[in-house]
């Protein structure tokens, strides 16, 4: 059986839930399985903070103020690890608005396209994705929210799902 191509897949955390909210955290797993992770210093004028998203992430303000990496500089690593390529989120409804932020407010032009993980699957797996990707979660036992962790999860259930597919199509002929 051949393997199936894994898509490279990104995960953002971010400092709220609104539309004020920003993006502070972003995990990104390549299709060779190279990983990335960043968190995002705060440009000044975002100033909006959720207690509650920082109890599902762990990720404080004080956190990225000392540790998160220059919004240029994140957008222009993004930029050169996904150039002219297309990543797939399972948030991206989301998360393509928090990366739009990220390039505008770092005033640089974003060389990739971000598309929905649903977007690349068959119709008639989809109903196994939450199943699977709980499936997955349990057996790799990484903290949760943690951007690198969740696309990590992510390309996985994606794999293994694909992979059950194929073997299932494979099986009936």
């Amino acid at each position: 059986m051949r393997r199936i191509s894994t898509p490279a897949i990104i995960d953002i955390e971010a400092s709220g839930f609104g539309p004020n909210s920003y993006p502070i955290e972003v995990g990104l797993v390549l299709e060779n399985g190279t990983r990335y992770c960043r968190l995002i210093a705060p440009d000044p004028e975002w100033t909006e903070w959720s207690e509650d998203a920082e109890k599902i992430h762990h990720i404080s303000r004080k956190d990225i103020q000392e540790y998160g990496v220059s919004l240029t500089d994140v957008a222009e690593e993004l930029n050169i690890l996904l150039e002219n390529k297309t990543v797939y989120s399972d948030g991206w409804v989301v998360d393509e608005p928090w990366m739009i932020k990220l390039f505008d407010k770092a005033k640089v032009r974003r060389r990739f396209f971000m598309n929905d993980i649903l977007t690349i699957m068959r119709e008639e797996v989809l109903d196994t994705w939450h199943t699977v990707k709980n499936q997955v979660i349990n057996e790799l036992q990484l903290t949760l929210h943690h951007a690198p962790h969740d696309a990590l999860i992510i390309q996985t259930t994606y794999a293994r799902i694909m992979t059950c597919h194929e073997t299932l199509i494979l099986a009936k002929t």
